[in-house]
């Protein structure tokens, strides 16, 4: 909610302004009416307001000579008999100058000005977009061998030659067509590296390689298996990942 003070030596002119204002901007808040520009410009310092519509010509302190004075964010609406007053009233940064009498339409163009004036900036998409790509992390390279020990031997495992990949115990077994190796890497971790348009995960303990995969069959529970070409057994596919196959 904004908060807005009025400043005004004719208590009539002023209470008729916060009258117009209330059905204007209903959610504005009027903190104070003051009754000359030394109580205006006391007031202001003591309650900060976002706005300030002042009157020019007031004693103590005209109009402009409190606007000058202003050390706060308030933003200044001149009030003012005199269209004269319109090019000096900008000059101390004015968001917007009324005359008197004051009329709903110059009134209403006024608070439509203010509220756009005062409106958060909305932050550009393009630019968050590409900060939002500046941040982010470098994608991670995708694996493309598996060192697998066996002993005093380590074997340099071709990913693409990776029929399938299946957990058993404290190791997870590499499936190529010619070996089967062990390797201490867990399935979780192999998904984040391997590249997921050609290594499905099948179940919660194997992934298949695309390339290799034959068919699918279902029993007579309606339970689905995989095919793998070059491997005589089926692979089990957990009811959470069904889903991908309904395409194929």
């Amino acid at each position: 909610m904004m908060r807005a003070l009025i400043a005004d030596d004719e208590p009539h002119l002023a209470l008729y302004l916060r009258d117009q204002l209330a059905l204007l901007w209903p959610e504005l808040e009027i903190v104070h009416i003051a009754r000359n520009g030394i109580e205006a410009a006391e007031r202001i310092a003591a309650l900060a307001p976002d706005l300030a519509f002042l009157d020019i010509q007031m004693p103590g302190l005209n109009g402009l000579e409190v606007a000058q004075g202003i050390e706060g964010a308030t933003r200044v609406v001149f009030v003012t008999a005199y269209d004269e007053y319109a090019v000096e009233a900008f000059d101390h940064a004015a968001l917007d100058y009324v005359l008197k009498p004051v009329k709903n339409e110059r009134l209403a163009r006024t608070l439509a000005r203010i509220k756009a004036a005062c409106a958060p900036a909305q932050p550009d998409a393009r630019l968050s977009e590409a900060l939002a790509r500046l941040m982010a992390p470098p994608p991670q390279a995708r694996l493309r061998y598996i060192r697998a020990a066996s002993g005093e031997l380590t074997s340099q495992v071709k990913v693409d030659d990776v029929m399938f990949f299946h957990a058993d115990d404290k190791y997870t077994v590499v499936r190529t067509a010619g070996a089967e190796h062990l390797i201490r890497t867990t399935i979780t971790d192999l998904a984040s590296q391997l590249d997921p348009d050609q290594f499905w995960q099948v179940h919660r303990s194997t992934l298949i390689n695309l390339a290799f995969l034959e068919g699918t069959r279902r029993d007579e529970a309606s339970r689905l298996f995989v095919r793998i070409r070059g491997h005589d057994r089926e692979l089990p596919v957990s009811r959470a990942f069904v889903h991908m196959f309904k395409a194929m």
